[in-house]
């Protein structure tokens, strides 16, 4: 399916406003490497950050969030328990739900978990590339072996397209898989966008809070793709207007948040490179 990028660019900068405007209560299953930036990133794009984790809590806050975030990150076995109640409450009550497959494909009990928090039906899945294409292998699309150095990508997004757009179609879902550019999904319509800065991965969990703020978009977004491409555009868009100003990872994390904050449609619109 041929996508209208001109409309698609335009949508995006509707739903920035929009979002902002309905500051949808996210909650956030995340790891904990994450935990501060990810809020910090909701807070600074208008949205509200929950980050209840407990497994004796997440089921019954599943049931009052708008939209819910799973990371797979620092995974543990209670954090597992809590991010199965959690998927599983989201789908009972109709929320939209994001998983962030962090180092899919490197260790046999964390593919074990994606495994099962496939089948609570994510909206999105959202990771780096290789994280993609392992998560491919996890729902047995491929026998093709994946596996990000660390959590780190051994490959590029556009390595993980065609695995991406059959995943999605698989799963019912977006799928978005980043690099130096990222590529957007739902099996049927796909596009790229081009923004971005390289000090980007030299902040840790920056990418973490991209899917925070994604799950913002979902709750408020039509549908998933539309939620997917969104927020991609506008972490490319921030990046590249951060990294006008900042010299280093520091001033650049700063500088990220700072302009998360202050960006308008306008200059979403008028930066975004799509293809």
């Amino acid at each position: 399916m041929r996508t209208d990028a001109t409309a698609l660019v335009m949508r995006a900068g509707e739903l920035l406003e929009a979002t902002r405007a309905q500051r949808p209560l996210v909650q956030n299953v995340t790891n904990l490497v994450s935990m501060d930036i990810a809020a910090n990133a909701l807070l600074a794009f208008g949205a509200s950050p929950a980050m209840i984790y407990a497994p004796e809590e997440t089921e019954e806050f599943a049931a009052i969030a708008d939209a819910l975030v799973v990371n797979v990150g620092t995974l543990s076995a209670t954090g597992a328990e809590s991010m199965d109640k959690a998927a599983a409450a989201a789908r009972m009550h109709g929320k939209p739900w994001l998983l962030d497959p962090v180092a899919a494909g490197l260790l046999t009990y964390r593919d074990g978990v994606i495994r099962r928090l496939l089948r609570h039906r994510p909206s999105i899945i959202r990771g780096n590339a290789s994280e993609i294409m392992a998560v491919a292998r996890i729902a047995g699309i491929t026998q093709e072996a994946a596996a990000p150095r660390g959590v780190d990508s051994r490959h590029g997004a556009s390595e993980a397209e065609a695995l991406a757009v059959k995943l999605a179609r698989h799963c019912f879902c977006a799928v978005v898989a980043t690099g130096a550019v990222d590529v957007v999904t739902d099996g049927e319509q796909t596009v790229r966008v081009a923004n971005g800065s390289p000090l980007a991965p030299r902040v840790t969990a920056l990418g973490c809070s991209m899917s925070s703020v994604m799950g913002a978009y979902l709750a408020v977004a039509p549908s998933p793709f539309e939620a997917a491409f969104a927020a991609t555009a506008l972490y490319g868009v921030v990046g590249d207007m951060a990294a006008e100003t900042a010299r280093a990872p520091g001033s650049f994390r700063v500088a990220f948040l700072d302009n998360l904050y202050s960006i308008g449609a306008t200059d979403l619109v008028a930066r975004l490179k799509v293809q």
